[in-house]
């Protein structure tokens, strides 16, 4: 039986600790089924834990791969960046790392969605009512003006990109999260990233992440290059044997674009719970 929790907020931050991880015990134990709503039904608590100011970070969390969702939590948690980019992604997944980040982490995080398409299969949910799948931001800061666009030759699936505008290092910015298509869709990926570089074109400061699917030097990325450079300052079209890599098939695939922003460092992590590692970098706010 679940414990409810309401009551918990009035008896200071430890009970309120100790409420949250009894809820997301029983969640776990309840499984994906039960409505989010129902568990979580009171207000978020404030952040316990601060987040990495000016760290950004981008994910294909796999699906299907079947993995836990509160080991991608802790994964994320790890880093604490301030912005994640998350490709391949559930909105019930989603939601529940993001309840997880809140309530075992301390991590509070603002989403929005980018989802492509409904899909019972991937994503669960019921046959009238499938999940939706496709891209997310989770962000410390609030977002406005969310765009979600759907390419119009998607490959293989449908694919897209979606856009939030939020603040990092103090300074508004357009964060843009996409995920190109397969591997052999040449031909494809480059009419989608004519798509995205109009876009990305438009803003003085922007930060673009995502899995292209497609290594550096690949012609489809020209119109990109032509309009940010990667975090990697090491990973160039001309210089693509010095990418550090970011997939388990060891090619470069993932990507934080920038236009007007400039990098300090940045890392890309293993996981086990993926077949994309976690790359993310810290950004200079100046």
């Amino acid at each position: 039986m679940c414990t409810h929790t309401e009551e918990a907020m009035v008896l200071g931050m430890s009970t309120r600790w100790l409420a949250g991880a009894m809820t997301v015990a029983c969640m776990v134990l309840v499984g994906p089924s039960a409505p989010s709503d129902a568990l979580f039904d009171r207000s978020p608590p404030e952040a316990v834990r601060d987040v990495v100011p000016n760290r950004v970070m981008t994910w294909n969390i796999c699906n299907p791969c079947e993995e836990s969702d509160v080991d991608r939590a802790a994964e994320i948690a790890s880093y604490a960046p301030q912005v994640i980019g998350l490709q391949e992604a559930c909105v019930g997944d989603v939601e529940r790392i993001r309840e997880y980040l809140q309530y075992l982490h301390g991590l509070v995080y603002h989403v929005e969605y980018g989802s492509v398409l409904s899909s019972w299969g991937r994503c669960g949910g019921v046959p009238w009512n499938p999940g939706g799948f496709g891209q997310a931001v989770l962000s410390a800061a609030p977002m406005t003006d969310r765009v979600n666009v759907e390419y119009p030759d998607g490959g293989s699936e449908d694919r897209g990109y979606m856009a939030v505008t939020t603040t990092v290092g103090g300074r508004s910015v357009r964060v843009f999260n996409t995920h190109l298509a397969q591997r052999s869709q040449e031909e494809v990926r480059a009419e989608q990233v004519g798509v995205l570089a109009a876009e990305v074109a438009r803003h003085d400061r922007a930060i673009v992440l995502g899995d292209f699917n497609a290594v550096p030097e690949a012609p489809e990325l020209t119109r990109v290059w032509e309009l940010a450079t990667d975090t990697d300052p090491q990973c160039r079209p001309s210089l693509a044997g010095t990418c550090k890599t970011t997939t388990d098939w060891h090619t470069k695939f993932d990507y934080i674009f920038l236009r007007g922003i400039a990098p300090l460092r940045h890392r890309v992590e293993s996981t086990s719970y993926s077949d994309h590692n976690l790359l993310h970098t810290d950004l200079d706010p100046t």
